[in-house]
């Protein structure tokens, strides 16, 4: 099973030849690598302010402001690093469109941007706006955002060549959880934690061979299972630990969680796009 644009839509596969050769691909193609610096950049601002907003709702960074003066800080800034990412991506991308178009990885990327929009705009920001707290509307929209998010994670795990990029995701929200920890909690995360890297370790350069990949790829993928397990134990015991306080509890402190990774998924994907 493959889930590249060209398996659910085989009708545009012609369209998709013609792109490179038309406005606007073939005037952005001479100058690719140029664009997909601004495409790299915007995806830097856009994900820095994210993270600034988010860590505040989780309850860590800019704590010396309510999370609403912190959503007015980074508004117009989050606005530009989309609107920037958008606008590079739609052009880098008709001038190579046929790799996309066969790419599981941009499929993966299409819908973890989808959930990234839906988490930051639909319960992000309004619940920064709000101080942390979520309506009704709110928690429909981290419904639908959580999906893609999901289904982004899943295409991304399932498909070949590009799933190792998965390890991105689960890198970030491991150093997400040593920075909010705090205490005892810190120290049995920290030392689970290192474990797991020797173990994983060992098992990759001394009990199996490099090229042994019909025991290595279970073992990869049975050690990445672990570390998210780990990591969600742990941010499970910090949500539980710190409580509801007057600017949200567990709900909050968990779609802040999910927004910063859907970006992070979003990127992870897009790098990948070139190993496939």
């Amino acid at each position: 099973m493959t889930m590249a644009p060209q398996d659910f839509l085989p009708g545009l596969a012609g369209w998709v030849a013609t792109l490179d050769d038309t406005f606007p691909g073939a005037w952005v193609k001479p100058y690719f690598a140029q664009w997909e610096v601004g495409h790299i950049l915007t995806l830097a601002l856009l994900g820095g302010c994210s993270i600034l907003l988010n860590l505040r709702l989780i309850g860590y960074g800019l704590t010396d402001e309510p999370p609403s003066a912190v959503r007015r800080g980074v508004l117009r800034w989050l606005n530009l690093g989309i609107v920037g990412v958008v606008l590079t991506g739609l052009l880098i991308g008709a001038s190579n469109a046929e790799r996309l178009y066969t790419s599981e990885a941009f499929t993966a990327k299409m819908l973890g941007l989808a959930g990234a929009l839906v988490l930051t705009y639909g319960v992000s920001l309004p619940m920064a706006k709000a101080e942390g707290q979520a309506g009704g509307g709110v928690r429909a929209a981290a419904l639908l955002g959580l999906v893609l998010w999901t289904a982004s994670l899943w295409v991304f795990g399932i498909s070949k060549l590009i799933n190792p990029g998965v390890w991105h995701v689960i890198v970030a929200a491991g150093l997400i959880v040593l920075f909010v920890t705090r205490g005892l909690t810190r120290i049995v995360y920290v030392a689970g934690a290192l474990a797991l890297v020797i173990g994983l370790l060992v098992m990759n350069q001394g009990v199996i061979g490099a090229d042994d990949y019909a025991r290595l790829d279970p073992t990869n993928k049975g050690f990445a299972w672990a570390f998210a397990g780990w990591i969600l134990a742990a941010v499970a015991v910090q949500l539980i630990t710190s409580g509801r306080g007057a600017e949200g509890g567990a709900f909050t402190k968990g779609m802040a969680y999910a927004a910063i990774l859907a970006w992070v998924t979003t990127a992870a994907a897009g790098r990948w796009i070139a190993f496939a």
